[in-house]
């Protein structure tokens, strides 16, 4: 994956809607795993690019400064092969001063050079460390997407965890509904009132038995009373 490539990547990644990817997931968990995935190749692959492109842009800093220096190196070796070369002219050196001005020539050629080569060194630095921001900045927003996602896979997870034991729960209240003909307690309490209805029409069964045979007994007494009374009458 090129550099442009990868930029490109995590710019996409740093601005993606979270938020709207999860809304249109049918399975959001599964999205944010599939999320989680890519943002983490991507930020290893992107952190992979920042480095390689941190260190060439070093290497050209270092060379960008080699030059400065070689430049400024040059220009003072030139101009002290300038202030020789006219100090054996004023002598009457003449051979002597005009090989001290070629010195002086060559010396300034070599300074030419190295600014040259700082100058065209500087817009690949301004291009490369352009590059590198970006890369850093786009590099710590999907850093920070990626504890976002972690943190929603978290709140998920939870939240079906908590879902999960309410519908247990409310499973669970359910079965023992007392109002609910179906559930277990109510099909227990409607066999209890069958067995006490039973238990009651035997109670009554024998109430009422119980009664006939004292109204027989009131009957018997009547009779006996009736016949004593009876034998009162005809002075028996």
């Amino acid at each position: 994956m090129t550099k442009q490539t990868i930029l490109g990547r995590v710019a996409q990644l740093a601005k993606a809607n979270i938020n709207a990817l999860l809304d249109q997931a049918e399975d959001p968990q599964k999205m944010i795993d599939q999320l989680i995935r890519e943002y983490t190749s991507n930020i290893r692959e992107a952190e992979d690019a920042v480095g390689g492109t941190i260190g060439n842009l070093r290497l050209m800093e270092q060379d960008h400064a080699e030059d400065i220096a070689a430049a400024a190196e040059w220009g003072g070796k030139a101009v002290a092969a300038s202030r020789k070369a006219d100090e054996l002219r004023a002598a009457g050196g003449v051979v002597e001063a005009d090989r001290f001005d070629g010195l002086a020539k060559v010396a300034l050629g070599r300074q030419l050079q190295s600014e040259q080569e700082a100058a065209g060194a500087e817009p690949v630095i301004a291009a490369q460390t352009e590059v590198v921001d970006k890369l850093r900045t786009g590099l710590d927003q999907m850093k920070e997407r990626l504890r976002q996602l972690q943190g929603k896979r978290d709140e998920l997870v939870a939240r079906s965890r908590t879902a999960h034991a309410q519908n247990t729960m409310v499973d669970a209240v359910r079965s023992v509904n007392v109002l609910d003909p179906t559930s277990e307690l109510g099909r227990f309490e409607d066999k209890v009132r069958r067995e006490e209805a039973r238990a009651q029409g035997r109670e009554e069964l024998a109430a009422s038995s119980l009664d006939a045979q004292f109204e027989s007994l009131d009957t018997l007494a009547d009779s006996a009373e009736v016949a004593a009374r009876l034998a009162r009458l005809k002075g028996v």
